[in-house]
């Protein structure tokens, strides 16, 4: 059984009636703590460790040119300054044998398109419309031309070839090969088209060349490698990289000023605000909507394009980036009818969350330095993230290049040996190990349980500021230190570290498992291998929504533990069983005050984190991300980094005024409960709300 608070609060008695004002106590806490769940706090300086080493392995390895551009004949990364030769401006991979593709392209086809020899060009070649065009391998051996000359002459040396360099051209076998495809930049990679040039094609068998296929497979070979999911997760993943201006400004700076704004309207605009909140939830859920629609192509003339660049407007490519556009679409067309009707049946209930909103802005105006406090916390994760996000780019381009190991016909001349090779003519491909798999999975995780520690300090010290409060009476007292946060802060670092570890652990667990059974369902859906009878898959959607209760569950038992580590200094299991006890004991009381209050506090993270994903929209309909190199493959990516983000840091500025409820109630609870129902030491603004009778029937009416 847990004992009174009283002696653990310091200043105030416990319910016998008989002490009075605490004497030797000049605090409203006593610092009468010591350290709990060290083994967690160990174990999370453990994993720093091991994220540091981690994200060292990334870096070392890893090169994000990779997961934008493909691999020429020599395994060069296109775009690379660093390759063997200079290939910065070469960032297109372009297919110089079109026999290689076609084969490639064929459905019980061995030969795989990756060993299809190509090359890293400035730009896709055309056919000539009155002879034929030619694009040779890099100039080396015996051709004696630098890279920026052969760039000069379109890539195209036929001409200086030897009588003997010439016949092996003509069969296809290098070291030039003939245009006589069109091709289009496609995401960084030349899409031939297949609809062969006559007259180039014409030039080509009157010079004695070997017989070119034409052939839609030629076509689909090509479109099938650009739009595998590996290659549209490398794209996604690069999308946010290049977009990292975006990031910084509507991850970071767009939704600290919202989150400021919104405590300052909390602060002064009290009675409003929910009102405010609900109207601009809605409108922003519509706006961003809209913005999908566009990118979808279901409104307007601005879809997004897989085509880099100029070229045919009668020549449409279709791209993975595009469906998904249009699944997001309709996902956020239910989310906007969803949140209209939820709008209207919270309507009559908004005066509830006014009243528990007037305590938390008295708090906040006589504390203070809680609006000041999540800035602190910010910046820990602003600089984070700036670590873990740059990590993660290099991660997911930490594969090693190795070449393929193939049977098929891939002969080529090699200008530096001066002869046709057969032997290591085969492709190169990026190969990713388990331990790398394993890598990034860590990572994520370690992201995870970082973001929830951060956020969980930020909680525990603004319930430690905020219980100081509530135990002076609501008064400014001189026994309430001169700065409750900082005072807050410091017992936390003291003494509750460990069991702020505890709790993001058990939080980020949950997801996880959660986020790999979601995962495992997904594809047990899509390989048709779904339980057939209509109890398996009663247990199965069930489970599901089980594993999500849960999770719930969990968040919301851990904030209040927070907050009881903040005022008794328990360690994080028996911090949990007290809140939990205090608000089953009093759940009738303060439950639907307490969840309405939440609600308008969730619906303004949301909110904010809708205005920094339209901000997001806005950023990347800018020119510089719609051509050239900086080009994104989608908004879909940048814009959701940006929405969590958003979230992230309004939980950090609304945790203000959502701890101060909370912090609040369990301590009316507690009070309540050591004076036989009637709280002593609440604030007169809480009595009225919580206490009074007359609006507690109204309230649960």
């Amino acid at each position: 059984m847990r004992g009174p608070l009283g002696p653990v609060i310091g200043r105030y008695p416990s319910s016998d009636g008989n002490a009075g004002m605490g004497t030797g106590n000049k605090d409203i806490i006593k610092h009468n703590r010591k350290c709990r769940d060290v083994v967690f706090l160990v174990m999370f300086i453990g994993f720093w460790v091991a994220m540091i080493v981690n994200s060292s392995f990334g870096f070392n390895l890893g090169n994000p040119l990779r997961l934008n551009y493909g691999l020429d004949y020599k395994g060069n990364v296109c775009g690379d300054r660093h390759a063997d030769r200079d290939l910065r401006e070469l960032e297109l991979r372009y297919w110089l044998n079109p026999n290689q593709v076609y084969q490639s392209g064929l459905k019980d086809s061995k030969f795989h398109i990756s060993n299809a020899r190509s090359i890293c060009l400035m730009d896709c070649p055309n056919p000539s419309e009155d002879s034929l065009n030619w694009v040779c391998d890099y100039p080396e051996g015996d051709i004696r031309l630098s890279i920026d000359d052969w760039i000069d002459r379109n890539y195209d040396y036929f001409a200086d070839l030897t009588p003997e360099l010439r016949n092996t051209s003509l069969q296809l076998l290098g070291p030039c090969y003939p245009v006589v495809f069109p091709s289009v930049n496609v995401y960084w990679t030349c899409q031939l088209i297949a609809r062969v040039s006559n007259v180039s094609m014409r030039h080509w068998q009157q010079m004695g060349g070997v017989s070119i296929i034409e052939d839609i497979a030629i076509d689909k070979a090509v479109h099938r490698s650009i739009n595998l999911r590996s290659a549209v997760l490398k794209r996604y993943v690069a999308d946010v990289g290049k977009s990292w201006r975006v990031l910084l400004v509507c991850g970071g700076l767009v939704p600290l000023f919202l989150s400021v704004i919104w405590l300052l309207m909390i602060r002064h605009f009290v009675a409003g605000m929910p009102w405010i909140t609900v109207i601009l939830f809605n409108i922003l859920v519509i706006s961003v909507t809209m913005f999908y629609y566009l990118k979808a192509g279901w409104i307007g003339n601005d879809a997004i394009s897989p085509i880099i660049g100029e070229h045919d407007p009668y020549y449409h490519v279709s791209a993975r980036e595009t469906s998904h556009l249009h699944l997001a679409a309709v996902v956020m067309t239910a989310v906007m009818i969803i949140a209209f009707l939820s709008s209207i049946a919270i309507v009559r209930r908004i005066l509830m969350a006014t009243s528990v909103l007037k305590v938390a802005a008295k708090v906040i105006g006589e504390v203070q330095a809680l609006i000041i406090f999540p800035v602190i916390p910010y910046v820990m994760l602003a600089v984070f993230f700036m670590f873990w996000i740059s990590a993660a780019l290099y991660l997911f381009s930490s594969g090693t290049v190795q070449q393929n190991e193939c049977s098929a016909n891939c002969c080529a001349y090699d200008l530096k040996s001066k002869r046709v090779s057969c032997d290591q003519c085969c492709g190169y491909r990026l190969h990713y190990t388990s331990h790398i798999a394993a890598a990034i999975l860590f990572h994520l995780f370690g992201g995870y349980w970082a973001t929830q520690f951060f956020i969980a300090c930020s909680s525990t010290v603004l319930a430690g500021s905020v219980a100081s409060y509530y135990w002076a009476r609501g008064e400014t007292s001189p026994e309430i230190p001169f700065l409750p946060v900082f005072s807050s802060m410091k017992r936390l670092i003291r003494y509750s570290l460990g069991s702020i570890a505890l709790g993001s652990l058990i939080v980020s667990f949950i997801e996880s498992i959660r986020f790999i059974l979601e995962a495992l369902r997904r594809r047990l859906k899509l390989s048709n291998s779904m339980p057939g009878s209509w109890l398996g898959k009663m247990v199965f959607h069930t489970s599901h929504g089980c594993l999500r209760c849960i999770s719930w569950t969990i968040k919301s038992v851990n904030r209040n533990a927070y907050i009881m580590i903040a005022i008794t200094g328990k360690g994080f299991f028996k911090a949990s069983e007290i809140a939990t006890e205090l608000i089953m004991s009093n759940i009738l009381r303060i439950g639907k005050v307490n969840v309405l209050g939440d609600v308008i506090l969730f619906l303004g993270k949301l909110c904010v984190s809708l205005t920094s994903a339209l901000f997001a929209f806005l950023m990347l309909d800018t020119h510089r991300y719609k051509s050239a190199h900086n080009k994104i493959s989608s908004p879909l990516f940048p814009v959701l980094v940006c929405w969590i983000l958003g979230y992230i840091v309004a939980t950090l500025f609304f945790g203000v005024v959502e701890m101060s409820i909370d912090t609040i109630i369990l301590s009316f609870c507690q009070d309540s409960d050591e004076h036989q129902g009637t709280a002593q030491y609440a604030p007169p603004l809480l009595m009225e709300t919580l206490n009074d009778q007359n609006e507690m029937q109204r309230l649960t009416q």
